[in-house]
């Protein structure tokens, strides 16, 4: 339904049409994806217009599309809208304005008519373009072209539970474990590996293959089911008998490299990996797996032979963070600046989730395009969360704000607001394009700055949309250790920024972490769980991240570092 919006959204702007329309629908489609409770109960009680950023008009689109599974205004529009402009649209960087631009000016129709103009130097004279932003847009090109066929961690996590919950419903299926890169918890992912047990491996395959998530059969084999999904992901399907379920998830898991330095560990023991991999052993659990190589547990998010074996035949692995180490969000968005709830809405679902505190970190003056907060507003704000502290028990809202690093280093904030507030996030909202020493020198200098205690989403990089800035990120990395400057692994999934590579540099030199989600409204405040999985495959222990720390802890800590 939301994306539904989103795209008459661009298509009306792409063909010029009123501003105020095509804001309203913007809205709408993002009020419609931070919705907790189905479309349909909604509809039932006739309440859509209670619903804000819903009027009349819209709410009898959203009908339409309830009741019919489309919406005819915008089947028009792509009837008369050649289809590769919405690709176009998507490339970072040009929008509806310019793919109309490349329209009317050059005929461009395609993602290659794109690529071939731009290769031709036909875009560069063009308005509000030049040699650089012709040469952007080759490279987005090049990468979308690399990154085809991956997905997020969260689509594919998606699906892939959806899937098992439906086998685990079939006659004769034992059991269900989602394998490979989406076990290990893998930023983006290739396909969906599922291993299954079961006794009647034809009947799973005959049920699977009438799914209505499946477009179609790729392969089939005795042992083998590989479908093509109307999500465009493929799902890769292995059914095994029950005493084989065990190794085969294992194996299944991975990664191949994890694999390859375990047969080499066991040839140094004089053992062959033929032992495990014929399934003539059956193991109850993958521990018993590893306690037979002499080893402890290696937890799937390890197993990218990145050093885990060496470290298990050490007795070294750390003890990974889990979800429920968790105490605290502290970065969150509400209606003051561009989130959906209010503060009192965000609190309430934060004590559901058994957290002992949040910080409300709405942004600041200088982001008009997100509402940010002038310093009268956040003065307000600041006096609303005093008021909702006194009526809470064994529960503490922080004051806080994500305060833009401006193109030149500055914060858009004066000191005394920072200092008097209890956690500072400085993040970069603009100017993305700066080169790499100036870049660079603008986020050290953030780090530097005594009031700010976190920088948030530290590359700016959009998985599969925007690669990160041009930055020397061993500087930054110095920096922060050097200052005691907070980092932030931001769970929102298209983010997961810090990545678990820099994570784990971050952790080695002595850098503390903050796990946030970043959210804009209650059900993106769920996305912890995919930074979690970031933290864990960076080596994360609970002590490594500020956030698991109780709330007097934290907030003594914090007030230490503002002194």
């Amino acid at each position: 339904m939301a994306w539904i919006f989103y795209e008459l959204a661009d298509l009306l702007e792409f063909k010029g049409e009123n501003f105020f329309k095509i804001r309203a629908y913007r809205n709408a489609a993002r009020v419609l994806s931070g919705l907790a409770e189905p479309l349909e109960k909604i509809g039932q009680r006739g309440e859509w217009t209670r619903v804000p950023g819903i009027g009349k008009i819209i709410a009898a689109k959203i009908d339409e599309i309830l009741t019919t599974g489309h919406l005819n205004k915008l089947e028009k529009l792509r009837c008369e809208i050649p289809p590769g402009i919405v690709e176009i649209m998507s490339l970072p960087g040009i929008g509806p304005k310019r793919a109309a631009l490349f329209y009317e000016r050059l005929g461009v129709t395609t993602i290659t008519e794109l690529d071939e103009a731009a290769k031709a130097r036909r875009l560069r004279n063009l308005p509000g373009m030049g040699a650089k932003g012709e040469q952007d847009i080759i490279r987005n090109i090049r990468t979308r072209k690399k990154r085809h066929g991956r997905i997020l961690l969260a689509t594919a996590q998606l699906l892939a539970g959806e899937l098992k919950d439906y086998l685990l419903t079939l006659p004769d299926v034992i059991n269900v474990e989602v394998g490979g890169s989406v076990r290990r918890r893998k930023e983006t992912v290739g396909d969906i590996d599922l291993v299954v047990a079961t006794s009647n491996p034809e009947l799973v395959f005959d049920i699977l293959e009438k799914h209505p998530r499946v477009k179609e059969v790729l392969e089939r084999s005795r042992e083998h089911l590989i479908l093509q999904t109307k999500w465009g992901i493929e799902v890769d399907l292995a059914v095994v008998p029950e005493e084989h379920f065990v190794h085969n998830l294992f194996f299944n898991t991975g990664s191949q490299a994890h694999l390859d330095k375990l047969k080499d560990f066991m040839t140094t023991k004089g053992m062959e990996m033929t032992e495990l991999e014929d399934g003539t052993i059956a193991f109850s659990n993958e521990r018993e797996i590893y306690k037979g190589l002499g080893l402890p547990y290696i937890q799937p998010e390890l197993r990218e032979d990145r050093g885990e074996v060496e470290a298990a035949a050490q007795n070294s692995l750390p003890p990974l963070v889990e979800l429920e180490d968790i105490k605290g969000d502290l970065h969150i968005h509400t209606v003051w600046s561009d989130g959906l709830c209010t503060i009192g809405e965000v609190a309430k679902r934060a004590q559901e989730k058994g957290y002992e505190y949040i910080a409300i970190t709405d942004h600041s003056q200088s982001l008009k395009i997100a509402g940010g907060l002038s310093l009268d507003e956040l003065e307000k704000q600041h006096k609303e969360i005093k008021s909702l502290n006194e009526k809470m028990d064994g529960f503490t809202i922080l004051t806080g704000i994500e305060a833009d690093i401006l193109p030149g280093g500055e914060i858009d904030c004066p000191d005394g607001i920072l200092k008097d507030t209890d956690l500072v996030i400085a993040s970069v909202h603009s100017a993305f394009k700066q080169d790499r020493e100036t870049m660079t020198a603008r986020i050290v200098s953030a780090i530097e700055n005594k009031n700010v205690d976190i920088i948030g989403h530290p590359t700016g990089r959009l998985l599969s949309r925007r690669d990160g800035y041009d930055l020397d990120l061993e500087r930054v990395l110095e920096a922060s250790a050097d200052c005691d400057t907070i980092l932030e692994i931001n769970s929102s999934p298209d983010r997961l920024d810090l990545n678990d590579i820099n994570a784990r540099r971050a952790k080695e030199k002595g850098i503390k972490i903050a796990i946030n989600t970043d959210a804009h409204d209650l059900k993106r405040m769920d996305e912890m769980c995919y930074g979690v999985s970031v933290a864990r495959r960076a080596w994360l222990a609970p002590d490594d991240i500020v956030n698991t720390m109780p709330a007097k802890k934290l907030i003594k800590f914090l007030r230490k570092r503002h002194k």
